[in-house]
């Protein structure tokens, strides 16, 4: 009988470094777009004859230990049955396919000071990253993904109950989980006050920039740090780390077109240049820089290492990423140059986010966030 295993057991998997063949297969244009590492793809569907010498020819299998995965589970489970059948004595399916794939996360700590748990929250097959703040008894939430219970799970750990919920700005590459955690715990949820500009119709409790909400004792900041978006919010914990949402990564800083269109694309990175050198680089060079995205590319894999701290300094950033040598028309050329490809269905995912446009069912919200997020802009050092 084939095996089974959930897609957490296959990351761990992975991450162990065991040796298998992870057989895709969907069509060609879903693989190319968005795939997990290492996978080899045959297009199959449970009604297509199965031809065991055309998928040895393809992918050069052999005798070994094969993992199938499709979108949804029944196309891998079918061919695992084939497999099976044809001779094959270790074939084990991925539970619900790659949208179980796409709700795979860890739980990272970062290490600051002593009376302060910062948790990165890592979706790993998006590249998303949210955070769970915790001091003397209470719990911040930042930028949570629908997956609500990672963030409830990662505050339940720490054995410290969450007291408020924030976002750095209307998200467009997947939905936010903020204002319905919020809601759940019935704890203050805050947004930047030009949010209030973007037609968001759900309640929150806006921010102005250098407001301070105290949280267990740590002050969380609110920095005006437009460009990615109109509202987009920094915040900074304490003297100790600023959380930049789609301002500034690792290995780039955020596009500038999702909200402002195409043709405006150079509003949004003028304002991403002074947002960037007035108010994140005059921060100490101490203080840790904890983003809202790591970058996948569409072969699954990441400059960064899903499973460590996604993290740098606001030292380490202001000498090792180049497009911020870069003056002010230079910067904004090179960011407003290539544009790279927009995320699935971003119109949609920020009319959700707006609360303008409801999403049906849990169906609907997979589909809708498939595929990894696209909201790094494609400079000379930045993602593909």
């Amino acid at each position: 009988m084939v095996s089974e295993i959930t897609a957490s057991e296959l990351r761990d998997r992975l991450d162990a470094g065991d040796e298998f063949v992870l057989l895709d297969t969907r069509d060609t244009e879903s693989f190319e777009g968005w795939r997990i590492p290492g996978s080899v793809q045959y297009f199959y569907k449970p009604f297509h004859e199965f031809d065991l010498d055309a998928l040895v020819s393809a992918t050069g299998m052999k005798d070994d230990e094969i993992i199938t995965i499709c979108a949804k589970g029944k196309a891998s489970y079918a061919i695992a049955e084939e497999l099976e059948s044809a001779g094959y004595n270790d074939v084990t399916v991925v539970l619900e396919g790659m949208r179980a794939w796409s709700a795979v996360y860890d739980h990272v700590p970062i290490e600051l000071a002593d009376d302060l748990t910062i948790v990165q929250i890592q979706r790993r097959a998006k590249g998303c990253l949210g955070y769970v703040i915790a001091s003397n008894g209470e719990a911040a939430v930042i930028d949570a993904t629908r997956h609500t219970d990672e963030f409830t799970t990662a505050a339940d750990a720490l054995g410290t109950p969450i007291t408020a919920v924030f976002d750095t700005h209307i998200h467009a590459d997947h939905i936010s989980g903020g204002r319905s955690l919020a809601t759940a715990l019935d704890v203050p949820y805050y947004m930047g006050h030009e949010a209030a500009g973007r037609d968001v119709t759900h309640a929150f409790e806006p921010l102005a920039p250098n407001d301070v909400v105290e949280v267990g004792g740590v002050d969380i900041k609110a920095l005006a740090t437009p460009g990615h978006t109109s509202d987009m919010v920094s915040y900074l914990i304490d003297t100790e780390a600023v959380i930049t949402g789609d301002t500034l990564f690792v290995e780039s800083v955020g596009r500038t077109e999702l909200q402002f269109g195409d043709g405006e694309a150079q509003t949004g990175a003028t304002q991403l240049y002074d947002s960037l050198h007035r108010t994140l680089l005059a921060e100490p060079d101490s203080v840790t820089v904890l983003p809202g995205h790591f970058t996948i590319r569409n072969d699954g894999t990441s400059p960064a290492t899903p499973g460590e701290p996604i993290v740098t300094t606001i030292g380490e950033t202001r000498v090792g990423l180049d497009i911020l040598s870069a003056d002010r028309d230079d910067f904004v050329e090179r960011i407003t140059a290539r544009l790279p490809e927009k995320p699935p269905n971003y119109e949609t995912v920020i009319g959700i986010n707006q609360g303008s446009t409801t999403v049906e069912n849990e169906t609907d919200a997979i589909e809708l966030e498939l595929g990894p997020n696209r909201c790094a802009a494609e400079t000379d050092a930045g993602a593909d």
